[in-house]
């Protein structure tokens, strides 16, 4: 059975209560993956994909995936400023709709709106060189998305509890 692709609303109530998720930042060229801990507190970097192909960028994510235990995915959904979505979100609406046929474990798209701007911004003011810089983003804006992602779920989960 495909995975769901869900919202973070949507998913909250369905992740188990422990589990990793693994935070993908698509790019045309490559790929940003960060993971979380099993309690979805923090986010680090995991590596960065050169893309190729979907089939091979796929494998490396599940074999990624399978190594943490994770318990779902977050993809960062590139919208635009207005809200509305180009053909970079389509792009990565149609890799989640591929990766879902390989998997059972929920994919969340995640509005990730300036998180490579932002990651830029701060790697600039920690003085990083450039070169160190194109190294690290596409893994820095992964965690970006995820970080942003479990506070989200963090928030979720309290406001669940807090009502009962």
């Amino acid at each position: 059975m495909p995975a769901a692709i869900l919202t973070i609303v949507e998913a909250a109530p369905l992740l188990p209560p422990r589990g990793g998720l693994v935070g993908l930042d698509l790019g045309t060229k490559t790929i940003g993956v960060a993971s979380s801990d099993p309690d979805r507190r923090l986010a680090a970097p995991v590596e960065t994909i050169a893309r190729k192909q979907f089939t091979p960028d796929a494998q490396r994510i599940l074999s990624l995936a399978g190594a943490r235990h994770a318990a779902g995915f977050v993809l960062g959904l590139p919208v635009n400023m207005d809200g509305s979505e180009g053909p970079r979100a389509q792009s990565t609406r149609a890799f989640a709709r591929n990766l879902a046929k390989l998997t059972e474990l929920p994919i969340i798209l995640w509005d990730e709106r300036l998180s490579t701007a932002a990651v830029e911004r701060d790697m600039l003011a920690m003085d990083m060189s450039r070169a160190r810089r194109a190294e690290v983003v596409d893994q820095q804006a992964a965690v970006f998305i995820l970080q942003g992602a479990l506070d989200r779920l963090r928030f979720i989960a309290e406001n669940i509890f807090s009502d009962r």
